[in-house]
């Protein structure tokens, strides 16, 4: 690897084989960065991995973004591999479509577990690293995390992610590390599978989402901005 290929930004983005975090994945390593990507789902890191065909600046890990074993590891694995971190994007979630008076409270835990206490492991496993390099923690969270729909226990996990995230920019912004919540509205992601339709109405796509994630990351030294939401034109709340 030569100098400047070891100068380039090291990511760790949690849930990266599909959707936002593979779009992210993607630009990043097309950019000149190294990125270490994990997911539970072996197939699609593989599939990513054959895609972006960078064996040198791409590592997967496959794994559970609620273990914390497997946070704190791959954290330590990232680190080994590229020699710093700079960036951890805390992506991995996904919504049981569903309502607490209506839904099935089976599916609810590793719902609740993915979404909340992931960004917090990651956050925990992370931040050393990220003080060494003044890095930055992205969050992604959702429009639904500011905005109440009846029931949605989804959208209540997302509220978290919201408070996360400020409680993390208090904790960490004195040690020079930055932090982004990025709040996308309706994406066409594998968010939706299990419904079997999309909503009505225009949709971003997951590149469009991973442009303000991208954004974020590359802001100067010194600059931290904190909440960026993203809608389709057309979406009203």
């Amino acid at each position: 690897m030569t100098a400047r290929e070891e100068a380039s930004p090291v990511t760790l983005i949690t849930g990266g084989g599909s959707g936002i975090g593979a779009a992210v994945t993607r630009r990043l390593v097309a950019a000149g960065g190294r990125v270490a990507v994990t997911g539970r789902g072996t197939a699609r890191l593989d599939a990513l991995a054959e895609e972006v065909d960078s064996p040198e600046r791409l590592l997967t890990i496959p794994g559970d973004a609620a273990n914390w074993p497997t946070v704190r590891d791959a954290v330590a694995a990232t680190v080994q591999r590229f020699g710093r971190l700079d960036h951890a994007v805390a992506n991995a979630g996904f919504a049981s479509h569903d309502t607490v008076t209506e839904g099935d409270p089976e599916g609810w835990r590793e719902m609740v577990l993915t979404n909340v206490l992931g960004p917090a492991l990651l956050v925990r496993a992370a931040v050393a690293a990220l003080r060494e390099t003044a890095g930055r923690i992205v969050f992604v969270g959702s429009v639904a995390g500011t905005i109440h729909v009846p029931g949605n226990l989804y959208g209540a996990t997302k509220w978290a992610v919201t408070g996360l995230a400020e409680n993390t920019r208090r904790m960490v912004t004195g040690d020079g590390i930055g932090v982004t919540l990025i709040a996308p509205g309706r994406t066409e992601t594998p968010f939706w599978d299990g419904l079997g339709e999309l909503p009505d109405g225009r949709l971003l796509s997951a590149d469009e989402v991973a442009d303000s994630v991208v954004w974020a990351l590359g802001q100067p030294a010194g600059v931290d901005v904190n909440t960026v939401t993203v809608r389709p034109v057309g979406q009203p709340n």
